[in-house]
């Protein structure tokens, strides 16, 4: 990966929302395709593969590992996945497998610090360095008063670790300016819909304008 940018956009909503809205999308290489969690319970990890026939650059898994490391990453590998998740707290022994079965797939590593602020001490205690840490307010926590996206780790992860480190949560394109300048390498920002309660990619008539207002982040 190079020093420049990255936009992930995380579809999780469904298969035929994706093929609507990935046209519009520049291939760019610094623009990173997430299969979110909501869409991968529903569709199964094959939906991977079924995405990558509409989409020629990088894909993310975002499965989360919490257990059951080594079968997990390799059935996200086997549906042509570039990068997959695993949840920070899990156990030290399931980052460890987690990063070292990466390792020999061929897959980038993400921790992902959704539910802990403090994702240093996950890296310590397994004693791990993943290709990515995602700094990470979950989606029920964004209209939370005073829940904010923990920007003080990027600079404490990068101190420590050659890692790059994402921002996801609730990004829209003004959030998406407080990310790159608090030092984000990835910004993720979901694809929602007008009445979701959530910021994100709005779905709506304006919607190549939307694209391109965060896309220009990255080019």
């Amino acid at each position: 990966m190079s020093n420049r940018n990255y936009l992930q956009i995380a579809f999780n909503r469904s298969f035929s929302e994706y093929v609507r809205v990935i046209p519009l999308i520049p291939k760019l290489p610094n623009i990173i395709i997430e299969a979110g969690t909501p869409l991968i319970k529903r569709e199964g990890v094959g939906i991977v593969s079924r995405m990558k026939r509409y989409w020629p650059g990088e894909i993310s898994a975002d499965i989360k590992v919490v257990d059951g490391a080594e079968w997990e990453v390799e059935m996200a590998a086997s549906m042509g996945a570039d990068y997959v998740t695993a949840v920070a707290n899990s156990s030290p022994e399931t980052l460890r497998i987690f990063v070292n079965t990466c390792k020999k797939v061929g897959i980038k590593s993400v921790i992902d610090s959704i539910n802990t602020d403090r994702p240093l001490k996950a890296l310590w205690k397994a004693n791990i360095i993943p290709d990515v840490v995602l700094i990470h307010r979950g989606r029920d926590e964004e209209n939370s008063f005073g829940s904010i996206i923990q920007y003080k780790n990027i600079a404490k992860i990068k101190g420590k670790y050659d890692a790059l480190v994402g921002a996801a949560g609730g990004i829209d394109d003004k959030e998406m300016q407080s990310a790159a300048f608090n030092g984000a390498d990835i910004v993720v920002i979901n694809v929602v819909s007008p009445s979701d309660p959530w910021n994100g990619l709005v779905v709506d008539s304006n919607l190549q304008k939307n694209i391109n207002d965060f896309v220009n982040f990255v080019k």
